[in-house]
């Protein structure tokens, strides 16, 4: 299994590395890696049973190294099964953390045409101190408009820890259904 990441203020980081953490206490090693240092090569990526990759939204996309990675990973011949997990500040809201109810997440499904075995959206962290001063403007507007706090002294943690750890079970469960005696595994979504 290979499991990638893509953070600017290190949220996708630490859900990255709770999920490793849960995984490793099933036996199943992944080791977090930075998109944003080195984006894997063609040949790595094909050769995965199985890819998991954390990606911030920053202004309604996915950040770039995300993005690339996509596009190499929807230009695989066979590509591996892909879990797909969008961190962002509107799965905080309820019904926005599937596949369908997540913009952003439905949005790069489209984008790249994929079809991932596991697609959710993770709510991630408000922090206004860690942004510089213009990304603390835009994200004040942004939540402004969603309804969202804008006090720039806000620090709110919005990831569910216990949902990231049930994310965790069901890669494990996916890990198994892929290395099982049948080599069988469906979607799950949402």
């Amino acid at each position: 299994m290979q499991l990638f990441y893509a953070t600017r203020d290190g949220q996708s980081r630490r859900i990255a590395e709770r999920i490793a953490g849960r995984l490793a206490e099933r036996g199943i090693s992944a080791l977090p890696h930075d998109l944003a240092v080195a984006l894997p090569a063609p040949p790595r990526l094909a050769d995965a049973r199985l890819v998991v990759v954390v990606a911030a939204v920053r202004y309604g996309r996915h950040l770039p190294e995300a993005e690339q990675f996509l596009a190499i990973f929807r230009a695989l011949r066979a590509p591996p099964p892909l879990v797909l997990l969008s961190v962002n500040l509107t799965a905080r809201k309820p019904g926005k953390d599937t596949a369908e109810g997540n913009v952003y997440l439905r949005k790069s499904i489209a984008r790249y045409r994929l079809t991932p075995a596991l697609a959710l959206a993770i709510a991630g962290r408000l922090d206004y101190s860690r942004y510089g001063w213009l990304d603390r403007q835009l994200i004040r507007f942004i939540m402004k408009l969603t309804g969202g706090p804008t006090d720039p002294k806000t620090c709110l943690e919005y990831t569910a820890w216990n949902v990231v750890d049930d994310v965790a079970l069901r890669i494990a469960e996916l890990h198994g259904r892929i290395h099982g005696p049948d080599n069988e595994f469906g979607s799950i979504r949402g």
